[in-house]
């Protein structure tokens, strides 16, 4: 038994973790981590700072589905466990606030702005790290966007009325995070948020993958 306890907490230290449903080694920022609490429930640990041995799933809305739907949590966690309903979409909520608290940070601190002038202001000023973009937004505004800075990340996997929450406004289209760990944190937590809403490959530029830590407008 003492074996087995130091397997688990040897594995939890590592730098890459296995998915449950499909097998996969990956870093753990492509990764969901779930435990296991007290009461049986299974409980989404988006931060990843929860006590408990972590059980590990591919962030995506099918995999997480599947976990579920395969009873995977308790094969893994080797006991009988709780899974509420409506895990999948708590799980996307979850994230959808990590982002807007990401952004809120950085906001904060000085290292955000919105609004489609004062984003193309940063950019010529060289400040920008990260242009976040509402997927319901305007298909030329974010045309414009990736015009101006081809190279740097694009994230649309935010609503405007989500990025307007991080900006204490009603509804946001057009933003910007400047470089530092606020902008790593945001770009990680929405790759894993753009693989629970639709067409995430849409969502996401292959700059803002490539930059996740750890991975291979009405008021403006």
């Amino acid at each position: 038994m003492a074996a087995a306890r130091q397997h688990d907490e040897d594995a939890e230290s590592g730098p890459r973790r296995r998915c449950l449903v499909t097998g996969e080694s990956r870093a753990k920022a492509e990764l969901l981590r779930f435990v296991v609490a007290p009461d049986g429930k299974v409980v989404p640990d988006v931060a990843g700072r929860l006590p408990g041995r972590g059980l590990w799933l591919t962030a995506r809305r099918d995999i997480v589905a599947a976990a579920v739907t395969k009873r995977l949590f308790a094969r893994a966690a080797r006991q009988a466990v709780i899974v509420e309903d409506g895990l999948v979409d708590r799980v996307e909520a979850l994230l959808a606030q990590r982002c807007r608290d990401d952004i809120g940070l950085a906001r904060r601190a000085g290292q955000a702005v919105m609004g489609f002038v004062k984003v193309q202001a940063a950019l010529a000023a060289g400040k920008v790290a990260v242009l976040v973009a509402a997927a319901d937004g305007a298909a030329d505004g974010r045309g414009k966007l990736k015009a101006a800075a081809p190279g740097l990340p694009l994230v649309e996997c935010l609503t405007g009325v989500e990025l307007g929450a991080a900006f204490g406004r009603e509804h946001v289209v057009h933003a910007a995070l400047a470089a530092g760990r606020l902008a790593e944190m945001f770009v990680g937590d929405a790759m894993r948020l753009a693989g629970f809403r639709q067409r995430p490959a849409e969502q996401l530029s292959a700059a803002a993958r490539a930059a996740a830590p750890g991975t291979s407008a009405r008021n403006e």
